[in-house]
């Protein structure tokens, strides 16, 4: 049963009537840009074809009741009573996209809806994205104002950083909101302006899930940050998006190890996003697929947040000629790798990194050949 009908039949039998509407958020899986959202830069991500989906109707107060049917739960808040969360739980999202919402001078109307999808939670896909575009968009629904998707994924982005304390950049809540099928999307983080590109013809976009998860990634996370924003502010800049290749080779050598690799890898990454994007835009794979190699070679020694799951199933997508590249995607330290391999070799790609990958470190890996789907929407009525 599609997770549609699965919102639509549950939300049926749980409230005796039909919703009046049916929305879906997708999560995203970025081709190349990475941890250079906070730093001002370009990322290339695309929507993919897994999603949060709600099935809800308008209330007549101001409360929102939501039943989600992958925790097995059931929760409920007020907007006239919002409160920050200690602890952080799922509808601490919901609660959170409501609050940055109302902070806007967005007026909100109750809601009560079922909640599922099926985008992996910690795999770096951007499931907590896809549940605050969801919300989001059925805040949408049910209340008086116009969707921008920049402004929504703003608001969203917000929520996250101030309401449940993730210093995230604006990558994943933009894709979410914005993405449009059948293309990645250049995003260029400053501006929000965003550039549509095909995927080469006869590709495929695998993504390699290794069975691993982040963990407590938070602290290592900002810790980049702060180390991107100290050596911004060595360079004289407000963003390391404002150093380029040649002006950071001059002035390389007066920074520390740390800071320089780490500076390095965001201004190199930086140069490759762009790269890739003409790469696409004149259909030539292997030139995508060796700037994904050189992202996770970077991603890994420079910027240190790969891991040996994600180093190991990358070798082993690399080693099939079926693939033009690989590399981790996501905040790193586990959760997913993508891979760019050919359409009509990627089935018998897939099986044969899942079974070398599972030979080389004992985890049992989920593979799936993705597409790039829609931005947030509703889909009913």
């Amino acid at each position: 049963m599609s997770l549609e009908n699965r919102v639509r039949d549950h939300f049926t039998a749980e409230f005796g009537e039909s919703p009046a509407f049916i929305v879906r958020a997708p999560g995203r899986v970025n081709l190349i840009g990475e941890h250079t959202d906070y730093n001002d830069g370009f990322v290339f991500p695309m929507a993919i074809n897994r999603a949060t989906w709600i099935a809800l109707r308008p209330r007549d107060d101001k409360r929102v009741l939501a039943i989600s049917l992958d925790m097995d739960d059931q929760r409920q808040f007020s907007l006239d009573d919002l409160r920050k969360p200690a602890d952080l739980d799922w509808i601490d999202y919901l609660s959170g996209v409501a609050w940055s919402l109302l902070e806007r001078g967005y007026e909100l109307r109750g809601w009560e809806g079922v909640v599922a999808g099926d985008v992996p939670i910690g795999a770096g896909l951007s499931s907590s994205a896809a549940l605050e575009l969801a919300t989001a968009r059925a805040f949408f629904e049910v209340s008086d104002f116009e969707w921008d998707a920049a402004a929504m994924a703003l608001a969203c982005q917000a929520a996250e950083n101030h309401w449940l304390g993730v210093n995230c950049g604006i990558m994943d809540q933009m894709i979410s909101a914005a993405g449009v099928e059948d293309r990645a999307l250049l995003i260029d983080c400053r501006n929000l302006e965003t550039y549509t590109a095909p995927l080469p013809a006869d590709t495929s976009v695998v993504i390699l899930d290794t069975g691993t998860r982040r963990g407590l990634v938070d602290s290592a996370y900002n810790e980049r940050r702060k180390q991107c924003e100290a050596a911004a502010r060595h360079f004289g800049v407000s963003a390391l998006r404002d150093v380029d290749k040649s002006s950071f080779a001059e002035r390389a050598h007066e920074l520390d190890e740390l800071r320089r690799r780490r500076a390095r890898h965001v201004v190199s990454e930086n140069e490759r996003t762009l790269r890739a994007r003409d790469a696409m835009r004149s259909g030539e794979p292997a030139a995508l697929g060796k700037l994904m190699i050189e992202s996770h070679v970077s991603l890994r020694d420079d910027f240190e947040v790969s891991s040996p799951a994600l180093d190991a199933i990358v070798e082993c997508a690399n080693a099939e000629e079926a693939c033009y590249g690989a590399r981790m995607t996501g905040a790193g330290f586990g959760g997913c790798a993508v891979a760019l391999a050919r359409a009509d070799g990627a089935d018998a790609f897939a099986e044969r990194v899942s079974a070398a990958y599972l030979a080389a470190t004992g985890n049992q890996p989920t593979l799936y050949i993705t597409r790039a789907s829609r931005g947030a929407e509703t889909v009913y009525p």
